[in-house]
């Protein structure tokens, strides 16, 4: 039993290793001070499950009251994007506390509501002077194509000749350089840089430098003209994009590196933004309800200058829960066996250990991921289930490995009773490898034909395929029919796999990760065979 025992022990090294380097915070770069507090933050006010989309929402006042207290903290300016449902409000609040406002009026391709909100703007800025730094009419309506830029620079001519401020329009830079006679309506041209949303997407390193560039190129297609850059920022969760990984630490990196070039360059910059916003992930997915620097629920900084930030925050618990798992893991091959376990192959007790090596590390990981991208009842169910193959797989796999059987074919598993296998751990592997395949090809064919918003969950897919690709490496080849369903599936996995990487590109780890748990499934599903050789 040394041998077991030995392993067991490089298990648990290997996996607290392991979550101790994920978990190494990351120095935030400093910066000054009066530099943060002159960076503007733009402002939503909803929490947790309130949204702009709810019927009649009307943020109460002291909420507001609360937010910009914490705001005025760390900045010494708030965008808004509406003076409906609430935000009509900042103003008068903003003044008492010291910030001022840059004002934004929502426009659409509804009329009526472009009406209501065009007066109410204009009212605010006339009352507050003092408090309102600038008006911005419309917020990417261009983008959006939801109105003309002459019925757009016709809107702000209005507002321009009615207010004692400055007015402009935002939207992304491309929109403005493609739009160029809109300027002339405008006092100056508000402009947003998002790199991580570009067609080429920008990775954290170098989005600084890219700001910087974007900046001077805007600034050279309208001379003399002040820009502001209305939108900048980083997500701190969700999918890849290329090389664009959105963690704490890049985010943190960015905003710094950003805040850096501003004060180089001399151009003006606008923070995106001050708490995440969760409804924002319907529309965007998982990436959508974490841009901002403070949390929804707590209100709390994602990090702070000159200090240092973990990429993974719960480390500590994870590598403890991993190492929970790497003894279940290896309990369940030593209950499985029971007085054979002494018996067991060197070879089987390897994989056992691989199990949960692999499981310990991903474990953590898995739920941490699930609980950030499981939107809405589909991605509940969705993420559920993955996380439900994902944290049993490993110890069902171990008791298999320790009985020398293996997992069944889908015909074995779904077909009449008699024909099932009478061990309920089979029966249990069984019915794990079905539900892991079916979440699998749901998530490959969203990825697609539907990738942009669409998580890239590579953890929970290894940790749920490895025990099974292990177990059908483990058994000997078997002759008899391949199953039409295993073929079929393998199919689907294996060229949607292909088509995430061409789609994806190969900076993208997250996508090549995930790609390679699809192929690895694929194999697993096309060594099944329905019937034992003689």
């Amino acid at each position: 039993m040394r041998f077991p025992a030995g392993l067991f022990v490089f298990a648990l090294i290997v996996v607290a290793t392991l979550w101790w380097w994920m978990g190494l915070p990351v120095r935030v770069p400093p910066t000054d001070a009066p530099a943060v507090k002159a960076a503007c933050l733009s402002y939503a006010p909803f929490r947790g499950d309130q949204s702009p989309f709810t019927p009649g929402i009307r943020i109460e006042r002291t909420q507001i009251e609360q937010d910009l207290a914490r705001l005025a903290e760390v900045t010494e300016c708030v965008r808004t994007y509406s003076v409906d449902q609430g935000l009509d409000q900042v103003p008068p609040i903003a003044e008492r506390l010291g910030l001022k406002v840059i004002l934004g009026s929502w426009l659409s391709r509804n009329r009526v509501t472009n009406r209501t909100e065009i007066d109410r703007t204009i009212a605010l800025a006339r009352r507050y002077p003092h408090v309102v730094t600038a008006v911005v009419v419309g917020n990417e309506v261009l983008l959006r194509g939801e109105l003309s830029a002459d019925d757009l620079g016709a809107i702000i001519r209005e507002v321009r000749a009615a207010v004692p401020v400055p007015v402009t329009y935002a939207d992304v830079w491309e929109y403005w350089l493609r739009n160029r006679d809109l300027a002339a309506a405008t006092d100056f041209v508000t402009i947003h840089i998002l790199p991580y949303w570009e067609d080429e997407p920008v990775a954290a390193h170098e989005a600084g430098a890219h700001v910087d560039s974007i900046s001077d190129e805007v600034a050279a297609s309208f001379p003399g003209r002040e820009i502001l850059i209305g939108e900048v920022g980083w997500p701190s969760h969700g999918r890849m994009r290329q090389g664009a990984l959105p963690s704490p630490s890049n985010q943190a990196r960015v905003v710094a590196d950003v805040i850096a070039g501003a004060a180089r360059h001399g151009y003006r910059i606008n923070l995106i933004e001050a708490f995440d916003q969760p409804w924002k992930r319907a529309l965007e997915g998982t990436v959508g309800g974490y841009w901002g620097l403070f949390t929804s629920d707590g209100r709390e900084p994602k990090f702070v200058f000159g200090k240092t930030v973990s990429n993974h925050p719960w480390w500590r618990w994870q590598l403890l829960g991993g190492l929970v798992f790497v003894c279940c893991v290896f309990a369940a091959a030593w209950i499985a066996a029971g007085r054979a376990a002494a018996k067991m192959p060197a070879l089987s007790w390897l994989a056992v250990g691989a199990n949960a090596i692999v499981g310990g590390v991903l474990a953590g990981w898995t739920i941490e991921t699930i609980l950030i991208e499981s939107l809405g009842p589909g991605g509940a169910v969705r993420g559920t289930a993955l996380g439900l193959a994902a944290l049993a797989s490993p110890i069902v796999g171990a008791g298999l490995l320790a009985r020398g059987a293996g997992a069944p074919t889908f015909a074995q598993t779904l077909g009449a009773t008699d024909e099932r296998p009478a061990d309920p751990l089979v029966v249990v592997a069984g019915a794990l490898l079905v539900l892991l395949t079916l979440v699998a090809i749901e998530t490959a064919l969203g990825l697609v034909f539907n990738s942009r918003y669409r998580d890239l969950p590579f953890a929970a897919l290894t940790a749920a395929v490895f025990p099974f690709l292990v177990l059908r490496l483990n058994q000997s080849q078997k002759i008899g029919c391949r199953g039409v369903a295993e073929t079929v599936a393998a199919a689907i996995l294996a060229l949607s796999a292909a088509y995430i990487v061409f789609n994806e590109g190969i900076a993208n780890w997250q996508a090549l990760w995930l790609a390679g748990g699809l192929v690895a499934l694929a194999i697993t599903l096309v060594r099944g065979r329905d019937a034992q050789s003689s």
